[in-house]
């Protein structure tokens, strides 16, 4: 079995000067979920080479064991230094695609072409689509094949608004996840802040938040097998 991940390549927080990224739990928890599982891994961002690593999630307080076999495990460390291009990707060379979130993706990866046309052709030969926390973000201006947007109708979650006010951030992301989601048709699923849930839909798997990280990666492996 083969997942295709695609990380950000935006490292700016609005015009707040700070730095964000892909959030490093939302990375390594299902990476090795996966992996330990038997599943290829390849590594993708619209830039290649070294995805921006939001610095909050680098932080004591967001560690958990996956951070940590991350942060001691040179292989994996080194191939999420060399991703590949995400313009050179085929969706035919993979069973499953994986958004890893963080506020990144809020940016670029919801407006990126080549990651659209994937999840598009992911969706269309019926293989899974999955993406935690603020990585549904990419599913925003993906079509089905009916023209429709690919959520409408369809049920899915993401970093809540309530989650978004809680950090702070309201007013510097480009738009409301939540918000956003529910224009585009979705059915949109929530649980307590900080709460984990992964939600399925057909191919569909999405997660809520950082906690979410692990259901969505179990799901992805159920889906896989």
């Amino acid at each position: 079995m083969k997942v295709l991940f695609v990380l950000t390549s935006h490292d700016q927080l609005g015009d707040t000067g700070e730095k964000t990224g892909f959030w490093l739990e939302e990375f390594a928890s299902p990476y090795y979920r996966l992996k330990d599982a038997g599943v290829d891994i390849t590594l993708a961002s619209p830039r290649g080479g070294q995805p921006p690593l939001d610095p909050k999630s680098h932080e004591p307080d967001a560690q958990t064991e996956d951070t940590k076999r991350f942060e001691s495990d040179q292989e994996a460390r080194n191939q999420l230094a060399n991703t590949v291009r995400l313009s050179d990707m085929n969706a035919d060379d993979y069973d499953a695609i994986f958004y890893p979130g963080g506020h990144g993706p809020l940016w670029d990866l919801h407006k990126d072409e080549n990651s659209i046309k994937l999840i598009e052709n992911f969706f269309k030969s019926g293989k899974p689509v999955a993406a935690v926390c603020h990585a549904p973000a990419v599913l925003l201006n993906a079509k089905d094949a009916s023209g429709e947007p690919l959520v409408k109708g369809k049920k899915v979650t993401g970093f809540s608004n309530s989650e978004e006010s809680a950090v702070g951030l309201s007013e510097v992301v480009p738009y409301l996840l939540e918000d956003q989601l529910v224009e585009k048709g979705g059915v949109y699923e929530r649980v307590d802040d900080w709460g984990s849930l992964a939600v399925v839909d057909g191919q569909l798997i999405t997660g809520q938040n950082p906690a979410s990280s692990a259901a969505v990666a179990d799901e992805l492996i159920k889906a896989l097998s």
